[in-house]
């Protein structure tokens, strides 16, 4: 049995500053310890758990990244976890002007203890989909889910299964006779790792609780197993950390992402 310490060790070894998948306008470069993504829905940062600078050289690094993005006119993510150095960044962050948003638990399994046949209540069929009408289908299923428009989203999947097809499986929940998605959810491969991330998940509130998350999670690892991965991690919210936990992956520690946005 791996324990939660080999767990986070793996997690930070090999899942700490990665390389996403290329894309067309979509730029990847580095700035000392970090990796930073621009070109997309809004820009990313990321780091190893020790950043190995503090005080006002972390301000320095912290107010170069914003500056970048301003210079951009674009908002950026700076993906944090609960066990990062210095402990001071979150609130030297705030100074910077980034703002938290919801923390959310890392959970990471064995996905080869997840790979179950899905089970899927009547009326409702699952099914892997890449065709830019089904990822249109799956933004209107996320905008209403979260009353917020997620055309952006519609973009990211048909760039990133166009650029590095094998590097993402995306499936849809459908309801069988309206062919409605009302779930739908996708897994990342990382080149190079054991690891696989578990996205997605949302589902339209009168479909929930009647197993299709688990179905979800269940088709994508039997499609990481197929590819020899071996760990599944997942971000989650307070509503889903519950039921994976109870699935078997384990929470290892939290991310927080905070974000600075250019004056409207």
């Amino acid at each position: 049995m791996t324990d939660d310490d080999d767990l986070l060790r793996a997690y930070d070894e090999q899942m700490r500053g990665i390389a996403h998948s290329e894309r067309p306008g979509v730029i990847i470069e580095r700035d000392g310890p970090l990796l930073r993504v621009a070109g997309q829905y809004r820009g990313f940062v990321t780091g190893p758990r020790d950043l190995g600078v503090a005080g006002p050289d972390l301000d320095a690094l912290i107010g170069r990244q914003r500056d970048h993005f301003r210079d951009r006119g674009e908002a950026v993510e700076w993906k944090t976890r609960g066990h990062d150095l210095p402990a001071d960044l979150p609130d030297r962050l705030r100074a910077a002007g980034f703002e938290p948003e919801e923390r959310e638990t890392i959970l990471v399994g064995l996905a080869a203890r997840l790979a179950t046949s899905p089970v899927l209540p009547a009326g409702v069929i699952l099914d892997r989909v890449t065709s830019e009408a089904d990822f249109h289908a799956i933004g209107v299923m996320e905008s209403q889910v979260w009353d917020q428009d997620w055309s952006f989203l519609v973009n990211d999947l048909i760039q990133r299964t166009a650029a590095a097809p094998d590097d993402i499986a995306v499936f849809a929940a459908r309801e069988e006779a309206s062919g409605q998605v009302v779930s739908a959810a996708w897994i990342v491969f990382y080149p190079g790792t054991e690891f696989a991330g578990l996205w997605g998940g949302s589902t339209l509130s009168q479909w929930r609780s009647r197993g299709i998350y688990r179905a979800l999670i269940a088709a994508r690892a039997q499609v990481a197993v197929a590819r020899g991965t071996r760990y599944l991690q997942v971000d989650a919210s307070d509503d889903s950390a519950p039921i994976l936990s109870r699935l078997g992956l384990r929470a290892i520690t939290t991310t927080t992402p905070y974000v600075w946005a250019p004056p409207a």
